[in-house]
């Protein structure tokens, strides 16, 4: 049995390090395909066949999301304006009413390996509201029981 988990181990770690490395290419690959990019969404009424702007999502040179506004048949619903820092990490968002008016503003710190740390949740007036921090817990796909 110590047997097969001498060459399982080696195998599973390696096999564990091909996917990681495939999911950070996709990663890689999809921000590459939104460099630029502005996605809009259409919706039409059943009944009346209208046509209206359900949502719109604009990327960045770099293929990050710099805003986010959604919209119902009457017109803007809100709107969600991303700003990121020197290291490509979402800083703070700002959201806005149908009205142009900021309703809430959130800004976020780090850990070293890029998760997210602390979000921080302020009204429009620049008070503190809230604190939402990130606890991370990592799960093994295996227990290795010693003999």
């Amino acid at each position: 049995m110590k047997k097969i988990w001498l060459v399982l181990i080696p195998l599973l770690l390696f096999l564990g390090e091909e996917v990681l490395s495939q999911g950070s290419q996709t990663t890689l690959d999809k921000k590459e395909k939104r460099k630029n990019l502005t996605v809009k969404q259409w919706n039409t009424n059943a009944a009346t066949k209208t046509k209206f702007l359900d949502h719109v999502t604009v990327y960045d040179e770099y293929g990050r999301k710099t805003e986010e506004t959604e919209y119902a048949n009457y017109g803007k619903v809100w709107k969600i304006v991303y700003e990121y820092d020197a290291s490509g990490r979402c800083s703070r968002e700002v959201e806005y009413d149908g009205r142009g008016h900021v309703t809430r503003i959130r800004k976020f710190e780090y850990h070293q390996d890029g998760t997210k740390k602390v979000q921080y949740n302020y009204l429009p007036s620049g008070k503190l509201e809230t604190t939402k921090e990130f606890e991370y817990i990592y799960k093994p796909e295996f227990d290795i029981k010693k003999e």
